[in-house]
């Protein structure tokens, strides 16, 4: 059973403090949500839960049963949907997957491949270049590669970023199948359906 615990986690940016001292602890089947103003440090959060960013003081810990994970160890665990997350648009998106289960060691059939194209709605548009695609359609992408390798811990952030009613049902159905399989989701937004998602509220900023 894999959790995750925040033990007085800081981050500052030279003098600029993004947070202080936060304190959190989640495990399997739970979600948390953090919110906060714009710049109170919502996707600094969660690269800080991915191990892309280091804190300046304080501890992101990810344990299996009673051991704690290092950070390379735990980022196998992690899977992440995020605004700035590069696609590689001179390939169509079955291909970007099929790179990117290369870059993570994965051998994924594909069938499997094609099937995570479908959970997400890009049925029919797998060989289509990733340039061609809508907004929309990159932030679907982007849920497949998060999904790979089925994540015990998948963070979203911005979750909704360009989905229209379809996509975030998509959303939900995958937030509910992570929850429903004993993972656990941290997603970072302000937005009230999706803050509705969290079992717990870290709420960042004054």
């Amino acid at each position: 059973m894999l959790s995750l615990e925040l033990r007085d986690l800081t981050k500052r940016y030279n003098r600029r403090r993004v947070f202080q001292g936060l304190n959190a602890r989640m495990q399997g089947g739970e979600s948390m949500v953090v919110t906060g103003p714009n710049g109170s440090g919502k996707s600094t959060l969660l690269r800080l839960v991915c191990g892309l960013v280091r804190p300046t003081g304080g501890q992101v810990v990810v344990t299996v049963g009673d051991r704690a994970l290092s950070p390379i160890e735990a980022r196998d665990h992690l899977g992440l949907v995020a605004p700035d997350l590069a696609l590689y648009g001179e390939l169509s998106g079955l291909e970007n997957l099929r790179f990117f289960a290369r870059v993570r060691g994965l051998r994924v059939a594909e069938e499997d491949l094609q099937g995570l194209l479908r959970q997400v709605g890009l049925e029919g548009r797998d060989d289509d270049m990733v340039a061609a695609y809508s907004s929309g359609m990159r932030q679907r992408l982007k849920y497949a590669f998060a999904l790979l390798h089925r994540p015990s811990l998948l963070a979203l952030d911005e979750p909704g970023t360009n989905l229209d009613d379809a996509g975030r049902a998509m959303m939900a159905q995958v937030i509910a199948r992570q929850k429903a399989a004993g993972g656990m989701l941290v997603l970072a937004t302000n937005d009230p359906q999706e803050v509705s998602f969290g079992d717990q509220v870290l709420r960042l900023g004054p």
